[in-house]
């Protein structure tokens, strides 16, 4: 592994300002890791060698002029979610079969403008659909870790599991991925890396492949809060062709970092201490909360009365929404079409063939609550919830509380083809129980690594904050990242 492959972003940037290096020096390193890794970990469907280089030696240009932009030379990889022009985005599904845009995602094109380098499209479930990363049409993402003694093949999170398994791999130096339940920050903990879901309106949509409008956010995988916190400034803009994305200014996420918490509240939620709750992921939040107090924060317990509705109003919610947005590939367009009889059965035939089967499960499901009937029963009553959830956050914040502390998921990574997992969609749904809230109400939160479970492997804490104060959140996961040290995987791939 090259030495250049193991600098974070705030290191890789200071070097080639100086020179040490150049940008295609550093890019080429990546690439001969991806080359030599990606065969056995899956993280990339494209790897986009010549447009990388050709991205690397423009920078090269524009730092020898001076005119080097935030991320100048920086090669990050891209979650196959993100429209890249001309470049593979098929939600890693068999329906967008040979799809190359011919326009660019605003969060991509944010990050091109500020000089980073393209080294591929990474592996995902399908149109975000998962939270194991087993759904790809390209076949499951293996994580870099693996517990102490065995050889088995654990999974690395999802939906940005490609992501996640990139950047604790060493694939690239940091990696785009994208929220809607959970799908930055289960797989960030699950990989010992940092994940930061934004504020709902943070990051502009357009031009990502939309899973549930309401709920998707963009945001960054890093492999720690500074990384994370760069890549964000990069990635955060408003942007006319989105029309929920929110016109505030971008705050300079990294001078936040180092910030005293002194004096700060973080709120404790007793609604989070879940029966069956493993103790390890208990004694873990007990050491974030010591960590915290420690650095002068001020622990308060609060209620979040209506968390228990959060994971069942979710998964009526989203495949709701998913229903009406994916009812456009249709094998008309663009993407995979297969011949039918007639114009219906071409448009049968298409959707059974180009969808995998946990979107077919979700897009019944979401076709079944808005139906004649049901609409009321379940999507108004799932809607009204969260309307619940979002004013239990609101009452919290309302009574001074600046963030709240929380375990990031259930349990460590589990393994590839689960049995548990795969034949119960409920228990594999049940890895968002920490995470749904904050898309339910449109809340940033941030997972960080903060030790590991009994068998070796990662286990994250997640801080949630107020609306568009992601700054509080990068001053506190940096107060946990300090405490609990970094992490990487021992390299066997």
């Amino acid at each position: 592994m090259s030495e250049l492959t193991r600098l974070t972003i705030a290191e890789a940037r200071e070097k080639l300002a100086a020179r040490a290096f150049s940008a295609l020096e550093l890019t080429d390193a990546y690439l001969a890791a991806i080359d030599a890794a990606n065969g056995k970990l899956n993280a990339y469907v494209a790897v986009t060698h010549d447009k990388a280089r050709s991205m690397a030696k423009a920078s090269d240009a524009r730092l020898a002029k001076g005119d080097g932009g935030a991320l100048e030379g920086i090669p990050l990889g891209i979650k196959d979610l993100f429209a890249t022009q001309d470049v593979h985005t098929q939600a890693a599904s068999h329906i967008l079969d040979g799809f190359r845009p011919r326009y660019e995602s605003t969060v991509t094109a944010n990050l091109w403008a500020d000089g980073a380098v393209m080294l591929g499209k990474l592996n995902m479930d399908e149109f975000a659909m998962g939270s194991s990363n087993e759904t790809s049409y390209y076949g499951p993402v293996i994580n870099p870790w693996r517990a102490a003694g065995s050889n088995a093949d654990l999974v690395p999170g999802g939906s940005s599991g490609g992501s996640a398994a990139a950047v604790s791999a060493f694939l690239c130096a940091g990696a785009t991925a994208t929220d809607t339940g959970g799908s930055i920050r289960q797989p960030a903990a699950f990989t010992g890396t940092v994940g930061i879901k934004p504020t709902y309106g943070r990051c502009s949509r357009w031009g990502t492949v939309a899973f549930a409008s309401s709920l998707d956010q963009a945001g960054p995988i890093a492999r720690d809060v500074r990384d994370a916190a760069i890549l964000l400034k990069s990635m955060a803009s408003v942007d006319a062709r989105d029309t929920t994305s929110v016109d505030l200014p971008v705050p300079d996420y990294e001078a936040a970092i180092g910030q005293s918490i002194k004096g700060m509240r973080i709120g404790i939620p007793k609604e989070y201490r879940m029966d069956g709750m493993p103790d390890e992921i208990e004694a873990l939040w007990q050491k974030g909360i010591e960590w915290m107090r420690d650095a002068g924060a001020e622990i308060v317990d609060i209620s979040l009365p209506h968390t228990k509705y959060a994971l069942p109003a979710y998964y009526i919610v989203a495949p709701a929404e998913a229903s009406s947005n994916l009812a456009r590939y249709d094998g008309v367009r663009y993407g995979l079409r297969v011949p039918g009889k007639d114009i219906a059965d071409m448009y049968e035939q298409t959707r059974a063939a180009g969808f995998g089967r946990e979107v077919k499960r979700r897009i019944m499901i979401g076709t079944y609550v808005l139906s004649a009937g049901y609409y009321d029963a379940y999507y108004l009553k799932a809607q009204k919830v969260r309307t619940l959830i979002k004013r239990d956050f609101e009452q919290v914040f309302d009574q001074g509380v600046d963030a709240i502390l929380t375990p990031a998921t259930p349990s460590a990574a589990f393994g590839i083809a689960d049995q548990d997992m795969a034949s119960d969609p409920v228990k594999m749904y049940l890895n968002d129980i920490f995470t749904v809230t904050v898309n339910m109400a449109g809340l940033p939160g941030i997972a960080v690594p903060a030790g590991l479970d009994a068998k070796g492997l990662p286990l994250g804490l997640q801080l949630i904050g107020k609306p568009f104060e992601e700054e509080t959140l990068f001053r506190t996961a940096h107060v946990i990242e300090q405490a609990a040290g970094r992490f990487e995987p021992a390299k066997w791939w």
